[in-house]
């Protein structure tokens, strides 16, 4: 190994730690599978199914054929019950929770005096609630082992609400909130807890709210003209996962938007 990528692996290298990536079936959060199983973590993906792409491959083909280890866990992140089964399954095969990433994530595009108390619920369940009980169970070991790497995927919502989308902006704006909060608290713990808000990645939960105008407006205010690929996420995710590249970063949050939160007129 030359002495270049000695220096990267020793900075972001994950080799022997153990990462959960909670929504780790979906666009995003299989990207960020993939790029923790490729610094070296042996990647658990959760989710409720295991999906298959187009070309018949799952997120853990893709992380075999490139050399990298991962398992899926089927758990609804927003039981407890699954959640306390995760736990159980790290402990029994003597494993650590070295980061967990919580990117579960649910939208809808209704007009706000249309939003039901099920809807509204429902959203915040899935967004906001199931964060809170992955971090009091999982977060909870990360504190007891006194070592980890949290990671909540919000999105640009959380400074800026977005139109039409007002029970998610609401849910990440709070997951913005709970984060640092989170991040107060457990630092002296050893376990640091950041944020990652992505930008506009097309993805199936955003794809519905995507109209041509819509289109159109994002692109008025996105300098780079043009939407994400999930893994352009990875270097904003192995920062925040490396326990030596961000030993001092905590409460932070890390906006990925091509410089949509930039522009103002």
């Amino acid at each position: 190994m030359s002495a270049s990528a000695e220096y990267l692996q020793n900075l972001f290298g994950l080799t022997g730690k153990t990462a959960v990536v909670i929504g780790g079936t979906g666009v995003l959060g299989g990207a960020i599978s993939e790029a923790l199983a490729g610094a070296g973590a042996h990647t658990i993906v959760v989710g409720r199914t295991l999906k298959e792409d187009e070309d018949g491959k799952s997120i853990l083909d893709r992380i075999a054929a490139q050399g990298g280890s991962a398992e899926f866990f089927q758990a609804d992140s927003t039981q407890a019950d699954d959640l306390n089964k995760l736990l159980d399954h790290l402990k029994s095969n003597d494993r650590c929770c070295d980061v967990l990433v919580n990117g579960p994530g649910k939208n809808a595009a209704t007009p706000f005096v249309e939003i039901s108390s099920e809807e509204w619920d429902d959203i915040f369940n899935v967004n906001l609630s199931s964060i809170r009980l992955a971090c009091q169970i999982l977060g909870a070991y990360m504190v007891q082992k006194e070592h980890g790497s949290i990671i909540n995927i919000t999105s640009v919502s959380s400074e800026l609400p977005l139109s039409r989308v007002f029970t998610y902006s609401a849910t990440k704006a709070a997951l913005l909130n709970l984060t640092r909060n989170l991040a107060r608290e457990w630092a002296p713990k050893g376990v640091r807890v950041n944020a990652l808000s992505p930008g506009f990645f097309p993805a199936e939960q955003n794809r519905k709210v995507l109209t041509k105008e819509r289109v159109a407006s994002i692109m008025e205010h996105s300098p780079i003209d043009r939407f994400g690929s999930p893994e352009e996420l990875a270097g904003a995710v192995l920062l925040m996962a490396a326990p030596k590249a961000s030993s001092f970063l905590v409460g932070a949050n890390i906006i990925v938007d091509g410089g949509f939160t930039a522009m103002t007129i």
